[in-house]
């Protein structure tokens, strides 16, 4: 998208501008091609979610194909892309060709960046609904995507089975039910992932479904079968209902394409009421090799005191790193004990010894791992302990 005018960030008014709308509008913001700039389309993020809007962005270096598997998988209500390698002539009509081939051709594209005038017109041939150049007000992107925003049809229209998971689990999750004759199967594995912010579980959630996709291509003994999704919860504003979806960021769509399913929700503070209905759906969308038997559940940032998520999973892995605390803070128990393992991530950075000590006192007999989730240390390991 677009680079907003200066002084958008404090001049801009938190508000919810979407009350009106039939649900909340999901968009998603990603950056095509060889552009390696974040600042404006984070601008224009924290601008969308400061209205009431729920906001997906999948970061830098995309191709065409993983935008458009984001937004089908996100039942986005418009995808707005941006790039500044003077490639939208190419990327633009490619864009919209994979959106189509994936399900979703009735997703409004915006595109927006360094767009010469001249271009616009034949974008707009090509299928892009509207088109940001530099300068464009942050209200008027709040404006597109609120336009963009229908109330959800129960069937989507192009039968994919994706596309319809992706409304199904949008249906449930706003209290309503989804299309009469979804099928429903509880996955055989489903594995919550919880600790408090900024402990990396999100790049650990990452690392673990590519290193589940690598094994499941590789075949052989012991390897696992079917396909993995993940469930990843992030807050809500209390004020405007709005949300900025950032899970999606650590993975590599470019790589992965559709061997992992993956679904951003905003809710407020442990408000799982959905989640049973959409651990059902997602393990009843495919059978056979196609089919999602293992589902990762990336909890908020949680508190000492957040545990609902062990109702709701098989099995719980507990996310700390060096520096939580000391050992009477590991006593205080709380989230701790609903671990059925602890993974002690950011293991490179100092205290990392003192933590295991004080774990190794509560954990019994729980396995206690120790990883690196930015180098992918400790991430097979960390798998193998899961799905056993």
């Amino acid at each position: 998208m677009p680079t907003p005018l200066a002084g958008a960030t404090t001049e801009f008014e938190r508000k919810d501008r979407c009350a009106d709308l039939p649900h909340r509008p999901r968009v998603l913001l990603g950056k095509m091609g060889l552009d390696g700039h974040d600042r404006g389309v984070k601008v224009i993020a924290r601008a969308l979610r400061d209205s009431g809007i729920h906001v997906i962005y999948s970061g830098l270096w995309q191709t065409p194909r993983s935008l458009a598997i984001s937004t089908r998988d996100e039942d986005c209500d418009c995808l707005a892309a941006s790039m500044m390698s003077n490639s939208h002539l190419v990327l633009g009509p490619k864009l919209l060709s994979e959106l189509a081939a994936l399900g979703r051709p009735d997703i409004p594209v915006y595109m927006g960046g360094i767009l010469p005038q001249e271009d616009i017109p034949e974008l707009k041939r090509a299928g892009v609904a509207q088109c940001f150049p530099t300068g464009t007000g942050l209200l008027d992107i709040v404006e597109a995507v609120r336009n963009a925003t229908r109330a959800f049809e129960p069937v989507v229209a192009s039968g994919h089975p994706t596309a319809q998971l992706a409304r199904d689990i949008s249906l449930a999750h706003d209290g309503r039910s989804p299309r009469t004759g979804a099928r429903r199967r509880r996955p055989a594995r489903v594995i919550g992932v919880t600790g408090s912010p900024g402990a990396g579980k999100s790049t650990l959630v990452a690392q673990l479904t590519a290193e589940f996709a690598r094994r499941v291509e590789a075949g052989g003994p012991g390897a696992p079968t079917g396909r993995c999704a993940v469930v990843a919860f992030d807050p809500k504003s209390p004020i405007t209902g709005g949300a900025l979806l950032g899970d999606r960021l650590r993975v590599d769509f470019n790589n992965l394409g559709e061997s992992v399913f993956y679904r951003s929700l905003a809710i407020s503070g442990e408000d799982y009421h959905a989640l049973n209905d959409i651990l059902e759906l997602i393990g009843g969308a495919y059978e056979g090799p196609l089919a999602f038997d293992t589902v990762f559940v990336e909890t908020v940032g949680a508190g000492q005191n957040e545990t609902r998520i062990r109702g709701h999973v098989g099995r719980t892995a507990v996310v700390l790193t060096p520096g939580m605390g000391d050992a009477v803070q590991m006593d205080k128990a709380g989230i701790l004990e609903i671990a059925d393992l602890f993974v002690c991530n950011k293991a490179d950075h100092p205290g990392e010894n003192e933590l295991v000590r004080d774990l190794r006192d509560i954990a019994g007999k729980r396995p206690i791992l120790e990883t690196v989730a930015t180098r992918g240390q400790g991430v097979a390991e960390l798998l193998e302990a899961l799905l056993a």
